[in-house]
């Protein structure tokens, strides 16, 4: 882990809690619900239907947590809404989600579908004593806040991957798990945001985390991760965080949205950056920045050839 600052183009004003084990939930399939233009806003229209063999990951921050500055985003009722078009319009079968409660992430579920299953992992707040508290979503019976899973099939081989965190103050992580019926691996990233250590504020934990996120990876070519790095692309002159960023994530794996050699990608926060990302070695056949009225991030869709495809695990492109 290098010290090292830099400056951030945004930040939120975060009080977090006790630290609780993971929850997982086996849940839900899509049911057929049938959304014509006039039911379907036209922000969240998508790739449309997967072709055989391929299939679609998502990645969103919901901006779930009320008191993080999510308070004029929707509620619970406005961000189901908004995950179950997202899904329809371009057949998502795995999202990875990052600031969302725990109960509005169990009800997501069960009101997708019974083959439909979510795993969460809770934030945590660590304090000058060592003592870890979760934090409590605003609003009754919401739950906890964290991070999660989400897929129209059963998820199986759950872990959260050990990373570096601040010494006090948030932790956030890494959870991954295999999700069979597609034959992928996924894992859901939500960086540090620079100078989250209370006690340390010049130290700097995102190139650990992202190498840690990247040797998860390695261990299966059928990977697909991603997630909320709280970093912008390594381009640019003046990008003071391009150091964090391990060599393997443009070279031997391809974002979502790169094109050739270039690393730049469509921006994913309605400040206009990208910070969201998806990275994978199967071959991508399309990606979308989806626009929403429910976060302050924009879910970004990738579509991959699945590895059990006759195109199978080949050099990225």
């Amino acid at each position: 882990m290098q010290r090292h600052m830099e400056t951030e183009r945004w930040s939120r004003q975060r009080s977090l809690r006790r630290r609780f084990g993971r929850t997982a939930s086996t849940l839900s399939l899509l049911t057929a619900v049938a959304c014509t233009s006039a039911q379907t806003p036209a922000s969240v229209a998508g790739m449309g239907p997967a072709a055989p063999g391929e299939v679609s990951v998502a990645t969103w921050n919901m901006c779930g947590v009320q008191q993080w500055s999510c308070e004029k985003t929707g509620g619970p009722k406005e961000k189901f809404r908004q995950l179950r078009d997202l899904i329809d319009a371009s057949d998502v079968h795995v999202l990875l989600l990052q600031e969302v409660c725990s109960e509005d992430l169990l009800s997501s579920a069960q009101s997708l579908g019974p083959q439909w299953q979510s795993v969460f992992e809770p934030y945590a707040e660590v304090d000058a004593a060592g003592r870890r508290s979760a934090v409590d979503c605003t609003g009754q019976g919401r739950g906890q806040a964290g991070y999660g899973l989400l897929a129209g099939s059963r998820l199986t081989d759950v872990e959260t991957i050990p990373t570096e965190q601040p010494t006090v103050g948030l932790h956030r992580g890494i959870l991954c798990a295999r999700v069979p019926a597609v034959g992928l691996r996924v894992c859901n990233a939500h960086l540090s945001l620079r100078a989250s250590d209370a006690e340390h504020p010049k130290w700097d934990f995102r190139d650990d985390q992202l190498s840690s996120l990247v040797a998860a990876a390695s261990t299966d070519a059928g990977t697909v991760f991603g997630g909320d790095f709280n970093s912008p692309p390594p381009v640019g002159d003046r990008n003071t965080s391009a150091w964090i960023w391990p060599s393997e994530a443009y070279t031997t794996y391809r974002e979502c949205d790169q094109k050739g050699s270039s690393r730049a990608g469509g921006a994913t926060l309605k400040d206009g950056t990208k910070i969201d990302y998806l990275f994978t070695q199967l071959p991508r056949t399309a990606c979308k920045v989806v626009d929403t009225k429910a976060s302050d991030h924009r879910p970004l869709v990738m579509r991959v050839k699945r590895p059990e495809s006759p195109a199978g695990v080949s050099t990225p492109r």
